[in-house]
């Protein structure tokens, strides 16, 4: 096999068909039905048809759900369409991914399964799990081209990650939750779903939770099952080559580890094997760009050592490679919306 076979599947793309249109698609269709919305209006434009779903072998991409998302918001499915959708999304009905988070001991351990099967458990956001010595955050990234969706992909991801706690821990768990977007009018479904410790506006979308909880047993686990599904759940991904992740996850990991360095995207096209202008058209057609992708490393790893690690400005502004203190102060500005010093809960 050549090296270019190799590095085309290094990663993903919108349009590859990797979604089992029997899991959670059909979830959000069987709840467009159950609103009165007509089947053939609800698939209009995705490529599908009913009959192909019940058959159980349909697989369709990220490009088809999301517009599968797109005909339920504009037919109406309702305020609070995309936390009911959330509501029955974990652990879900996915084969073995899901009997493996079903049977997770502990928060760690479905977090930590939530992320190494996100393929079939998150396959439109990208879950992202980092911890201090006081929280633990869970991060939701687009992960491929969510654009205007991102806001019901956000509600519903959040929520499903609510509901499984409360489920599997036995009772719920004090979340709080950041959100990019603005308060929208319906913010009672969030006070409903999620809880009042929300926040719009925000710099990232991010859940947090006192570290306290990550290793206080859950009941009704089963230790050798849950380890059982999850070696099977990995082997069925890798027989299906999908162990790679999405090309904007690709981009994320590279940039984060080279985030220190001077990139550009002429750097950055070639560390991927392609083009400048190859490039560019896959951003576009992700809906994003390279400064975007770039800004938004940047935010998660100021915010680490602003948050987590207590750094100064000046600090944080050296390790991103910044010399002039005042252009660092302008980024973070544009990254963000807020001046360092406005940060909630600094530790410096």
């Amino acid at each position: 096999m050549n090296a270019g076979a190799v590095r085309q599947r290094a990663w993903y793309e919108r349009e590859a068909r990797f979604i089992p249109a029997h899991h959670q698609p059909a979830g959000l269709i069987d709840l467009a039905l159950m609103r009165g919305i007509e089947s053939h209006r609800l698939l209009r434009g995705t490529g599908l048809f009913y009959q192909d779903i019940l058959g159980g072998r349909q697989f369709i991409s990220a490009e088809q759900f999301l517009r599968l998302i797109d005909n339920v918001r504009q037919l109406r499915g309702g305020d609070d369409c995309s936390f009911l959708f959330g509501q029955q999304l974990l652990p879900g009905h996915y084969g073995h991914a899901s009997h493996a988070l079903r049977h997770a001991q502990d928060l760690q351990q479905a977090l930590d399964r939530l992320v190494l099967l996100r393929r079939r458990l998150s396959p439109l956001l990208t879950p992202r799990v980092r911890v201090d010595d006081r929280y633990v955050y869970l991060h939701w990234f687009d992960s491929c081209g969510a654009g205007a969706r991102e806001v019901f992909l956000m509600e519903a991801c959040m929520t499903a990650v609510t509901a499984m706690c409360r489920w599997l821990s036995g009772g719920p768990l004090p979340w709080e939750y950041q959100l990019r977007h603005s308060q929208p009018d319906y913010i009672e479904q969030y006070w409903v779903h999620l809880s009042e410790a929300v926040r719009f506006g925000c710099p990232q979308n991010v859940m947090r939770l006192p570290c306290e909880y990550l290793f206080k047993p859950w009941p009704h686990a089963s230790l050798t099952v849950g380890q059982v599904a999850e070696q099977t759940g990995l082997d069925e991904l890798a027989a299906a080559d999908e162990m790679a992740p999405s090309l904007l996850e690709a981009l994320f990991d590279y940039i984060h580890k080279h985030v220190r360095q001077p990139l550009g995207l002429e750097r950055l096209a070639e560390a991927q094997g392609m083009s400048v202008a190859t490039l560019k058209r896959k951003l576009k057609h992700h809906d994003t760009h390279f400064l975007q992708q770039l800004d938004q490393v940047r935010t998660y790893v100021a915010l680490d050592l602003y948050l987590s690690k207590g750094f100064t400005s000046d600090e944080v502004a050296t390790y991103l490679n910044f010399n002039d203190k005042a252009n660092f102060r302008r980024s973070f500005k544009r990254w963000t919306g807020l001046l360092p010093s406005e940060v909630p809960g600094r530790l410096a």
